[in-house]
């Protein structure tokens, strides 16, 4: 998933000067860490060297910069050559996705503190720039939900919808919650539909973890509630899983439509009546219109023949099979799981290796894990297959622009 607010906790001072240098830049004694530095730089006499050490991903300039500890900040670049757009450690124990990459620049989002991400752009800091997730400083403020940061980087020319593949800011606050910096976005004129991997946009970010404000934001600012460009509608989405109702009774009430079903032609009434959700059939069921294969059109008929249909037995071939790797993989892809996308997407291809849609699958795994050759390869595929469909020929598209920009 895109950058996420992380805590980095206290380091401890294990007995070695690099832990002590953490330690000092991360509790901002500027004391401290001179004098530890200067006791570095006997051993060894290499500024340099001080600016080198990696603690879970982070050099010292990121610590002082994530904490927003200004004056540390200023020492270690102006008396030590340290790079507002250093990155971080990209792969390996202890980095996270959320700050693989990343530069002093783009942490310092995290503090909230405006002077001290003045002070980076000053040096040099790219505005620009992107991590190894493809988010810039703004999508770093934006999901940590540094209000103040956001709006002062906004103020100085960051395009709104800045996207280099992996989301706009916007995309990244509503899938942190960030309720807050997604309405200064908004405020901003953000697209609320910009879609990410041929599925995800911000509302279906925000439905997926559960931000009721950040959805009626994203609503009120035009977001499509029917997902129109999205392989899946929020309400196939929330009715497939549990815990989504207050969702559901939202999404209704700001005009989706329940009729439109899964690419497998399954309905969001269906759904809900296969996890027995009386309560969200009810909902859905006046707004339906009746399924030729339900006799009984009634809610108790609905979910009665949903548990029927549930209880046949699973008939093994491959068409039964693909169907199922292909909804797993859905899935999987909604909740940012890319290998488990692209294990199921390639069991799919593998037992209907002519359907277009196992091949657009794949393609959507691979783009989510930034495999753009691969992705192209699969949506070159998915295209033969089915000529002229716009979803494929937009989402190939993509692809070759992001293999060409990588």
């Amino acid at each position: 998933m895109a950058a996420a607010p992380f805590v980095y906790l206290r380091p401890s001072d294990d007995g070695t000067g690099q832990g002590a240098l953490m330690r000092a830049a991360f509790d901002g004694n500027l004391g401290r860490l001179k004098g530890v530095v200067k006791s570095l730089l006997k051993e060894n006499g290499d500024p340099g060297m001080i600016l080198s050490f990696i603690t879970d991903g982070l050099s010292v300039l990121h610590v002082a910069a994530i904490q927003g500890h200004l004056e540390i900040c200023k020492y270690l670049v102006e008396d030590l050559g340290g790079d507002a757009n250093a990155p971080g450690a990209v792969a390996g124990a202890g980095v996270g996705d959320c700050i693989a990459g990343a530069t002093p620049f783009m942490i310092s989002a995290h503090s909230g503190d405006v002077p001290t991400v003045r002070y980076f752009l000053d040096q040099g800091g790219d505005l620009l720039k992107a991590d190894v997730k493809g988010c810039t400083v703004l999508h770093h403020a934006a999901g940590a939900g540094s209000c103040k940061v956001t709006e002062f980087l906004l103020s100085k020319g960051v395009p709104v919808d800045i996207d280099y593949g992996q989301g706009t800011p916007l995309y990244v606050a509503a899938t942190n919650e960030k309720d807050k910096t997604l309405k200064i976005l908004l405020d901003h004129h953000a697209n609320p539909n910009v879609i990410v991997h041929g599925m995800q946009y911000p509302l279906m970010a925000a439905l997926i973890y559960r931000s009721l404000k950040c959805m009626k934001l994203l609503i009120k600012a035009g977001a499509d509630v029917n997902g129109k460009g999205s392989i899946m509608t929020p309400l196939v989405f929330a009715t497939g899983f549990g815990g989504y109702t207050n969702f559901i009774q939202l999404l209704l009430k700001a005009g989706a439509d329940p009729n439109i079903p899964d690419d497998l032609g399954i309905l969001p009434i269906e759904h809900a009546a296969v996890r027995d959700c009386k309560e969200e059939v009810e909902m859905l069921f006046p707004l339906t219109y009746p399924i030729p294969n339900v006799r009984n059109w009634s809610i108790e008929g609905v979910i009665s023949h949903a548990k029927i249909e549930a209880k046949k037995p699973l008939v093994i071939d491959h068409g039964e099979n693909a169907t199922l790797f292909a909804n797993r993989s859905i899935c999987k892809l909604a909740m940012g799981d890319g290998e488990g996308a692209l294990s199921d997407a390639l069991r799919c291809r593998m037992l209907r290796p002519k359907w277009a849609k196992a091949c657009y699958r794949q393609g959507a795994a691979h783009m989510l894990l930034k495999e753009y050759k691969q992705a192209c390869d699969a949506l070159r595929d998915a295209q033969k297959l089915d000529p002229g469909n716009a979803e494929v020929e937009r989402e190939l598209s993509k692809a070759m622009e992001l293999m060409k920009a990588s």
